[in-house]
């Protein structure tokens, strides 16, 4: 005979009564660390918070000589943000093709070679770890400043970004599926073309969507560093008190961000 499943408990309201989760003890053991961590951080660097509130106006001041749009340059700004897209485009499309490649190699549910998985994972780990800027500064040395620098630069990390974010996506497809095909004798590499890459497809395109305004907001960031774009029109702008200049190239980046942003999330519910 079978056991009859436990009534559920009611309180004095006529509502069943849910029994807890356990809870996750690594949680407040995480965000402890995390609040520690960021006292520690404030006194080792003794920040002037006087000097910082009494600065506080100056801030607003500035925001207000940006809001003061000027279009005297509008043709400058327009083509600087047209070189922006062009290295943002294509740092995203190169380091999105390298990246399903070595992805493909550092998830370790699809080519299952002993110690490819850790070894290609750690590589890029310290790929990502070097931030962007000094990539770009470093690709100068070779190519010189310019656009060049600026794809080459951010492919370096936008490829170690995807390669992570990947192996991840391929990891999670469930194990029966690629099963299932490998009893039927498709290969590996052939498994991962018709199973994982397919059923990853939608979290591939919002990796990407993400990446790609990532990628739009660092130009604007590289273009002050030499590597040219919007970027370099706000720095000089600033520089030279044009402010209502710089705060039409800003704007125009927000404005790229939120369109990079809208049409990835349309194309992602059409997948879905």
């Amino acid at each position: 005979m079978t056991s009859a499943a436990p009534a559920p408990r009611i309180d004095r309201f006529g509502r069943i009564r849910v029994a807890p989760e356990r809870r996750n003890r690594a949680v407040p053991v995480f965000l402890v660390c995390a609040a520690l961590a960021a006292v520690a951080s404030l006194v080792y660097l003794d920040l002037p918070w006087a000097k910082l509130a009494s600065r506080a106006p100056d801030l607003g001041d500035v925001f207000w000589k940006l809001g003061h749009l000027d279009f005297a340059r509008w043709e400058l700004i327009l083509s600087a943000t047209r070189e922006t897209v062009c290295v943002a485009v294509l740092s995203t499309f190169y380091g999105m093709l390298l990246g399903l490649f070595f992805g493909m190699l550092a998830a370790e549910n699809v080519l299952r070679v002993p110690f490819l998985a850790p070894i290609v994972k750690a590589c890029f780990t310290f790929l990502r770890a070097v931030p962007t800027p000094v990539w770009v500064l470093l690709m100068m040395v070779c190519v010189g400043m310019g656009p060049a620098a600026g794809i080459a630069g951010l492919c370096v990390h936008t490829t170690a970004f995807f390669t992570r974010a990947f192996a991840q996506s391929f990891e999670d497809i469930p194990g029966e599926t690629l099963e299932a095909l490998e009893a039927t004798g498709v290969g590996r590499v052939g498994v991962f073309l018709n199973a994982v890459l397919p059923s990853a497809l939608a979290r591939v395109v919002a990796w990407v969507g993400m990446r790609l305004e990532i990628n739009v907001a660092e130009c604007a960031i590289l273009g002050m560093v030499g590597a040219g774009g919007v970027g370099f029109v706000i720095a000089n702008g600033i520089q030279n008190y044009e402010y209502g200049t710089a705060g039409v190239a800003i704007l125009l980046v927000f404005a790229l961000a939120y369109a990079t942003e809208r049409l990835f999330v349309c194309l992602k519910r059409r997948l879905r």
